[in-house]
């Protein structure tokens, strides 16, 4: 994974280069200076990736930079796929972990020279090869411009699927948020579920983003996954040993522009449901969430998602939630915003032997087969 030589200076005095990943300290500039900030691509995740053994070992960089400062940075992998008919396409870096896939780039004045540098640098890697895009918040940050970029130098682009991910936008306080919410018959229903689970005994709801109280959370989020479907089904993260490695170590208190969260429901001092999320750039990043099934009539996972609503306007720990979710989440109920995000096929200019129709057919399918073996594992 050494860089190759950066190619020639673009006209705006940028570089590009392929290669291994930039220094941490440059890395963690960028991300906070980056435009709708995601942290799936900072140091922090591809480090613990790293350390849990579930980095690929393919995995390479482009990165644009203004002297020694990278300006804008995307992970990606080529990969054998059903649409380039058994043939590598190159994606975004990917895992299970992983729920957006925009490049990092700079805001300010060098983000227009910035996202053209970066698509020259897409075409380059890929060899003429197709872009498969997973999971692109089309509308946020510098996607829009990039697949602009794409198109004017003539990309073809074609939509696999897409879907409306709730975010929740911070309002003034709190009642605000409940006055102006288009399902406040949601809350009803979470206040009349939270009466009958007083019931039981005392329900409690506490947070933390760092030291032993961080960790027994984690802990106790890998204990509460594994006891549910997740756990019968063999998905849970504690199922396997370097998916457990991955939690303990992507929620961990790290120096850097990343914070960790974690919030839990509990009833008579046991947790009943939690939640782990990555803080970064204004946003928090609602990653991981499990509950005690034996309570699911009282929606122990929703009623901590309105508290976590409710600590976000109480303390400010974040702008925006982001609820990280795939079609059809619970919290469409809760979240009022939506972010537009889509699996795309991208074509570079060059061989279209395998047209950029017959590609988006092929994912389709790819999509759905994959969509129902999940569904037959959760039955289990």
């Amino acid at each position: 994974m050494n860089a190759v030589a950066p190619s020639a200076l673009t006209p705006s005095g940028l570089s590009v280069s392929i290669g291994s990943a930039p220094e941490p300290a440059a890395w963690d500039a960028l991300f906070a200076s980056s435009a709708a900030a995601h942290p799936h691509y900072t140091h922090h995740v591809i480090a613990a990736h790293r350390e849990a053994g579930l980095l690929p070992r393919t995995l390479r960089f482009v990165t644009v930079r203004r002297g020694s400062d990278p300006v804008a940075l995307l992970p990606f992998t080529l990969r054998r796929d059903l649409t380039g008919l058994g043939g590598r396409v190159a994606q975004p870096f990917l895992s299970p972990f992983v729920t957006a896939t925009a490049p990092l780039v700079i805001d300010g004045p060098d983000r227009t020279a910035a996202v053209q540098a970066l698509v020259g640098g897409l075409e380059q890697v890929s060899g003429g090869r197709a872009w498969r895009w997973p999971l692109l918040p089309t509308e946020d940050g510098a996607a829009p411009a990039m697949l602009a970029a794409m198109r004017a130098r003539g990309w073809a682009i074609g939509t696999v699927a897409a879907f409306e991910r709730p975010l929740m936008a911070r309002q003034a306080d709190h009642a605000a948020f409940l006055a102006g919410h288009p399902n406040r018959s949601r809350f009803k229903d979470l206040r009349r579920r939270a009466r009958r689970l007083a019931e039981a005994g005392t329900v409690v709801h506490v947070s933390a983003a760092g030291g032993p109280e961080l960790a027994r959370q984690v802990a106790d989020f890998l204990a509460l996954e594994r006891k549910g479907w997740k756990g019968r089904a063999g998905t849970a993260m504690a199922c396997r040993a370097d998916t457990a490695a991955l939690a303990r170590a992507l929620f961990a208190e790290r120096p850097g522009p990343v914070g960790v969260r974690a919030d839990a429901l509990i009833l008579d001092g046991r947790p009943i449901a939690i939640s782990l999320a990555l803080v970064g750039g204004g946003t928090a990043t609602l990653l991981k969430t499990a509950y005690d099934e034996d309570l699911r009539s009282h929606a122990p996972g929703l009623l901590l998602e309105a508290e976590i609503v409710r600590a976000c306007h109480e303390t400010g720990f974040a702008h925006v939630l982001d609820s990280a979710t795939l079609d059809g989440s619970a919290l469409e109920s809760l979240y009022r915003e939506r972010t537009h995000v889509a699996e795309i096929i991208a074509l570079p200019p060059g061989d279209r032997t395998l047209s950029l129709e017959r590609r988006l057919r092929l994912a389709r399918f790819d999509q759905a087969a994959r969509g129902a073996a999940k569904r037959a594992l959760r039955r289990r």
